[in-house]
């Protein structure tokens, strides 16, 4: 059950990771999540945002979304949409030796439960789900 949701569209730039970050800031301590999970977040974030933003088309999407199970768990799953692979990297990637970039997915995959890759309406939804310990706010819908 989705406890609660965000979806912010990002520029298709080099700017984004950093816009994309303080967006899920704001939005992650809004919904009462922990400090040291919300930086595990945004580094997954960063991450997510930065690849589609290297390596993929536009748009550049990132949905945030916190689902609660019966068990009282809870999960916080960061999505970013892309347009799919480009026909070749971005300015950054290209202009460096390959040992300075390609850590991004392992480091997703090192906080994340899970990692996802899948085809949508709009292109490649690249996601991660993270497990967390913090008790989900509800808000009133009044």
């Amino acid at each position: 059950m989705a406890v609660h949701q965000d979806e912010r569209p990002l520029p298709h730039h080099p700017t984004a990771a950093g816009t994309a970050r303080r967006h899920a800031w704001q939005v992650l301590a809004d919904w009462g999540v922990e400090v040291e999970e919300i930086f595990d977040a945004l580094l997954v974030v960063s991450e997510l945002v930065t690849n589609a933003v290297e390596h993929a088309l536009p748009p550049v999407v990132l949905r945030l979304k916190i689902t609660a199970a019966a068990d009282g768990s809870t999960r916080l799953l960061a999505d970013v949409i892309d347009g799919g692979p480009a026909p070749q990297d971005g300015a950054w990637t290209s202009s460096c030796p390959a040992d300075e970039h390609g850590r991004g997915q392992q480091i997703v995959a090192a906080l994340a439960e899970c990692t996802t890759a899948q085809r949508c309406d709009r292109g490649v939804d690249h996601g991660a789900t993270l497990k967390s310990a913090t008790p989900v706010l509800v808000r009133d819908a009044a």
